[in-house]
Formats: structure tokens, C-alpha cells, sequence
């Protein structure tokens, strides 16, 4: 990751004042919500100040910048506040330079959007599918079925643009906000999903060699030792591994 440092808890002091030409990113290194914005950070090269925030026990302060208490939270010199990952990501893909992640044209643009709306459908079913799987295994395999079922209407929606992204001939921001999820499969133990669907399974090979993906990975084995301690509410899973 792309700091070594502990996050930040309740009683911390809050961080100064955001310097002059960058932005400030407060995050949390096992967030997938928080893992799409450290995407397009990286896919563009933005220039930023990353802090990490206990999400088990905030600091005070914390709730001041963002009421949610939710990561990401953006943070801008003047002291203006964004939040929530889509508007994080639509943010900073409109103010920063470089490579230009969400299409020009409206239509294209609302595609995307709205192909996000339907994945923002399926991937509950993957919280849900570890949750029940200890009691209940049989509900647990109900889930996942539900769940490939929707993973295998992105694959035909690939099949129908014939391109090798959701967006087209490269990646683009519809790419990065689905990812982290697909990054997780192994510890919601879904891996095998992919071997039933072609060409989302050629989709996940390809984003595995793209350079932010690369950059912001996190290793499956560390995912699970966090996602262990996080399921028994231990407020020191947010910094397994360091």
C-alpha cells in the first residue's frame, strides 16, 4: 500500500492544514469504496496526501469533514470536502489532468452510470454470502448462485461490445469502480464464478496487468487475515499487515 503508517483513531489529533498543490485523501487501506478512488489517484498521477482513518473508531474530528464517517473523503487546500466514491472519482477525474477516464460523450457517459447502478445490485450478495455461509451453508450456496447469475449478464454484455472493458477498447472509470470487488473474490471465496464466465474472466486477466491496478494491489492472503478480524469487529484489522 501506499503508506506504512497506522491509521488514524479516535482521540488522534486531526491532521493541518492541507498543503498548497496537492489533495488530500483520507482512506482506509481494505476499503473497496475507499480502493476506487487510490485507482484513478494512481491511473492519473495525481499528486496526493494519503491518511488513513480507523472506520471501527473514528476520530472525533473525522465526523466534522464527513458526517458518513465514510472513506473516501476528499480534502483540497481551501478546506472543501467531497465524499462518496462516485462523486470522489467523478471529482477528480474533472479536476486533475491526464488521461481521461469517463467518456465525453453524454450517452457513453450514462452507460457507464447506469451499468454501475446494476453492479451496485450485485456485489451486496457478496457480503452477504460470507455472512450466512458459517450458520448456513445452503443459503449461503443460494447466494452465490444468485450471484453468478447476475456476474453472467456482465459477461453478456461484454460478449455484446465486443471490447475487452466495459468501456470500450481501454480501461475507464466503470473498470476501476467494479474492480476492488472483483480483487476480492478470493475471500468471499467466489473465484470459481469467474471460470463461468468468459469473457468477464478475460476482463479480470487484463486488469490484473493494468499499471494502477498493479500499483494499488493488495495480496489475497492479507485481504483475508484483515477480512478475519474485521468480521469479529477487532478495531485493529484496518492495519493487518503492518
Amino acid at each position: 500500500m501506499t503508506t506504512k503508517e497506522r491509521s488514524l483513531a479516535k482521540g488522534s489529533p486531526a491532521p493541518g492544514p492541507v498543503p498548497e498543490g496537492i489533495i488530500r485523501v483520507y482512506s482506509m487501506r481494505y476499503c473497496p469504496f475507499a480502493h476506487r478512488a487510490r485507482l484513478v489517484l494512481a491511473a492519473k498521477g495525481i499528486k496526493h496526501d494519503l491518511i488513513n482513518i480507523n472506520t471501527m473508531n473514528k476520530p472525533e474530528w473525522f465526523l466534522d469533514k464527513n458526517p458518513f464517517g465514510m472513506v473516501p473523503t476528499l480534502e483540497n487546500s481551501r478546506g472543501q470536502v467531497i465524499y462518496e466514491s462516485p462523486i470522489v472519482c467523478d471529482y477528480l477525474d474533472e479536476v486533475y489532468p491526464g488521461k481521461n477516464l469517463t467518456p465525453k460523450d453524454p450517452f457513453q457517459k450514462a452507460q457507464q452510470k447506469m451499468l454501475l447502478e446494476h453492479f451496485n445490485k450485485a456485489w451486496p450478495l457478496l457480503f452477504k454470502i460470507v455472512s450466512v455461509k458459517k450458520n448456513n451453508s445452503e443459503e449461503a450456496s443460494d447466494l452465490k448462485t444468485e450471484f453468478l447469475e447476475k456476474l453472467m449478464k456482465f459477461d453478456e454484455v461484454l460478449a455484446k461490445k465486443k471490447s475487452p472493458f466495459f468501456g470500450g477498447n481501454e480501461v475507464s472509470m466503470i473498470d476501476y469502480m467494479m474492480w476492488p470487488f472483483f480483487e476480492r473474490f478470493s475471500v468471499f471465496e467466489v473465484m470459481d464464478c469467474l471460470n463461468k464466465t468468459l469473457h468477464v474472466n478475460m476482463w479480470y486477466e487484463l486488469m490484473m496487468q493494468d499499471p494502477a491496478v498493479q500499483a494499488e494491489c493488495t495480496h489475497p492472503e492479507v485481504l483475508l487475515g484483515f477480512f478475519k478480524l474485521y468480521t469479529q469487529g477487532n478495531p485493529e484489522a484496518v492495519d493487518y499487515g503492518i
